[in-house]
């Protein structure tokens, strides 16, 4: 009996292929078998390995990339967050006030009110929301949390702090900031580890529901052409082991459509140990990523741990150097401990004081005989000084940073930093230096859709305020770069880029097509909206296709 041939299973073709591969950088076609690429050419050499079962896709010229990887997010929380208030996109605090009091309408009478997302810079404003602007919404009974954008501030009312015994009387917990006004009561905002006090209180969700969650951001995630992430871990909550469960149950019934690199917190260190795990545990859907630490907190709450102060918006603001969450000697202590086991570190941080610190212990590390299963790395990066900022390379660290950060954070950098914003999320700076660059977006945080991390690479600036020009433009970067940091940079950050990346044979069958070729936006002379208004038509997952936003593409039997 004569042996068939291993025909593909799908073809795309008739498309613009960019695979990030240096060698064969465009192409038209691409062949998929059992979820892996065999084939990338040209469509009449690749169509000419179809058989009778092989199923084609005529992408009718449209653009196609390698699935994009989100290099930091902190998914758990984002996708429990589709279910919470949305203050994201709030342009006044009575818009943030008014969402709330529509929430609070629909929760039952003393259930816990959350949401996230608020941001008084894009307000106009210098001064957080309190526990006095709260009470008009959520009553004297419902206990509501708002976080700031960046997760190192938030709000609470009365409710919250009555149940935390928050009073005028309760000391500033370590690693945290209770605001108080001038009569020394607490005015309901806290920072770093004092949001702690409050978010404990909140009744955790069952597996189920953490489970529904997360395959609702999965879906979410599709829709952006996302179908990797390296999934980060809050500094103040237990949400690790709960994560990785929730993954592991549905990764066994191979309802897992993207591939997990799942940090761990460093608290977990002494359990990893017990167990004998070492980074990469796991397979190519989830496995054990780096550990994490914080070295800081943020711009915007006024946390990170800078070198000099931050610039003073009144006359009775003292000298403030931010927070260091985590004491250099601390840090150590758990770099090598991490190491030791086989880990790699993943250290938060913001500040260029934080930054300087951690690059000084990876410094101590190099020298001696501990070597990391793949690059440590450094998550944001955002402000380092000029002397620095080549130590990443020289070191081999990572940069993990998020464009978007710089557009969303440009009006309080130029308030709290002022001329060292020019330090600030020097993307072609760190690409120069010889750094390898891994994109994400840190959502809940900021806006998990990579195009306006694209926009942001390109142009430093938000795509509705183009009119301003960039924002410290020498440090742009083109769309090349930009692709790449989302694709091959965060695949070689964990040690995937065997797996993921490019297109290319032999790599999983993880593709996206979008409804426009950003190629072009990119060399346009009049840069607008179009490239941040960039949609996701088709999203391939293991060759499979887990996404399709419309009904155009073309599917024929060969």
């Amino acid at each position: 009996m004569r042996r068939l041939p291993p025909y593909p299973d799908l073809i795309l073709h008739n498309a613009r292929i960019y695979t990030v591969e240096p060698d064969l950088p465009w192409a038209s076609a691409v062949a998929l078998r059992r979820g892996v690429i065999v084939a990338v050419g040209d469509s009449a050499g690749v169509l000419s390995l179809a058989g009778p079962q092989t199923e084609t896709l005529d992408l009718q010229g449209r653009l196609a990339l390698p699935g994009l990887c989100d290099a930091h997010i902190h998914f758990l929380n984002w996708s429990r967050n589709l279910s919470q208030v949305d203050l994201a996109t709030t342009r006044s605090k009575a818009e943030m006030l008014e969402r709330i009091a529509v929430h609070a309408q629909r929760l039952p009478a003393g259930a816990w009110i959350v949401g996230q997302g608020w941001n008084e810079s894009w307000w106009g404003d210098t001064d957080f929301p309190t526990a006095a602007d709260l009470r008009t919404v959520t009553g004297p009974q419902q206990p509501a949390i708002f976080w700031r954008s960046d997760m190192h501030g938030a709000v609470v009312n009365d409710r919250a702090l009555e149940l935390a015994g928050i009073t005028a009387g309760t000391p500033n917990p370590p690693g945290g900031v209770i605001d108080k006004d001038a009569e020394g009561r607490p005015t309901g905002v806290l920072r770093e580890l004092a949001i702690r006090l409050v978010s404990g209180l909140i009744p955790s969700p069952t597996p189920d529901e953490i489970a529904s969650a997360l395959q609702f951001g999965v879906s979410r995630l599709h829709t952006l052409g996302i179908t990797a992430i390296h999934d980060q871990r809050m500094k103040s909550d237990d949400d690790g082991p709960e994560a990785l469960a929730a993954y592991q149950r549905l990764n066994r019934v191979g309802a897992l459509k993207l591939r997990v690199n799942c940090n761990v917190a460093a608290r977990q260190l002494p359990h990893l140990a017990a167990l004998g795990l070492s980074y990469g545990f796991g397979d190519n859907h989830l496995r054990l990523g780096h550990v994490k630490v914080f070295a800081d907190g943020s711009l915007g709450s006024r946390t990170a741990w800078l070198l000099a102060p931050f610039e003073k918006e009144s006359a009775q603001e003292s000298d403030n150097l931010g927070v260091c969450l985590t004491p250099p000697d601390e840090m150590a202590q758990a770099f090598r401990q991490a190491v030791e086991l086989g880990f790699p570190i993943s250290v938060h941080a913001i500040g260029d004081r934080a930054n300087r610190e951690c690059l000084d212990i990876f410094e101590e590390l190099a020298a001696s005989a501990l070597q990391p299963p793949v690059s440590h790395r450094i998550e944001h990066v955002q402000i380092i000084s000029p002397q620095d900022l080549p130590r990443l390379a020289q070191l081999n660290i990572t940069a993990s940073v998020q464009p978007i950060h710089a557009t969303d954070d440009l009006d309080v950098s130029d308030r709290l930093l002022g001329a060292r914003g020019a330090h600030m999320y020097n993307f072609r700076s760190l690409l120069e230096s010889g750094a390898l660059l891994a994109f994400g977006s840190d959502a809940p945080v900021a806006d998990p859709n990579p195009f306006l991390g694209f926009h942001a690479g390109l142009y430093r600036q938000r795509p509705e305020r183009m009119a301003r020009g960039p924002w410290y433009p020498d440090e742009c970067i083109s769309l090349e770069q930009t692709i790449r940091a989302y694709t091959l940079g965060a695949a070689q950050a964990v040690g995937w880029q065997d797996v993921i990346g490019s297109i290319a044979p032999g790599k999983r069958g993880d593709l996206i097509v979008l409804d426009r070729d950003v190629f072009e936006l990119a060399r346009s002379q009049t840069p607008g909206l179009e490239l941040a208004e960039t949609q996701v038509d088709l999203t391939l997952f293991d060759g499979e296709v887990v996404y399709r936003r419309e009904q155009n593409t073309h599917a024929e039997n060969a």
